[in-house]
């Protein structure tokens, strides 16, 4: 079954692009947006990342820290991360355990590719709940960040 609203968010350890290990559980207190993205370097994942980005301080403002993860390597993510000079932390989830964890990831993505996460965002209170949980089947959809945000307002209200 998904990840619902409600639900305590799955915790997770994921290297980010610079070695450091991030733990989900160790962020609380702040709230934390996750957004899953099947592979660096393809034009859906980039528009979505370039857009978020460009809206950090948006995040920033609501007291929420942005993670984008996908089952790239930190060395993919690190070269992509510099490329699109993104401003947030890209985490590698190679094993796929975070993805699993929270049930976005394909069976079999393009020309054969199994185990690709599934474009995903997840919005966790400062006290690791999950308040907003949204999993796209379509790799060419994109999050609806209006509604992210609207529920970090909420949070934050």
């Amino acid at each position: 079954m998904a990840i619902q609203k409600g639900q305590q968010a799955p915790d997770f350890t994921l290297p980010d692009t610079d070695k450091n290990m991030v733990t989900l559980s160790e962020l609380r207190g702040k709230n934390v947006v996750l957004l899953f993205f099947p592979l660096a370097f393809t034009g859906v994942c980039t528009k979505e990342l370039c857009m978020t980005r460009d809206n950090i301080a948006t995040y920033n403002n609501l007291n929420a820290a942005v993670y984008g993860i996908s089952v790239d390597s930190i060395f993919a993510l690190g070269k992509f991360k510099q490329e699109q000079q993104l401003n947030f932390a890209l985490l590698s989830d190679f094993n796929k355990s975070a993805s699993r964890a929270y049930e976005c990831i394909y069976d079999t993505f393009v020309v054969g590719m199994e185990g690709v996460s599934k474009r995903s965002a997840f919005v966790i209170d400062a006290a690791g709940t999950v308040q907003y949980a949204e999993v796209l089947e379509s790799a060419g959809d994109l999050p609806n960040f209006e509604a992210i945000v609207a529920c970090l307002n909420q949070l934050n209200g």
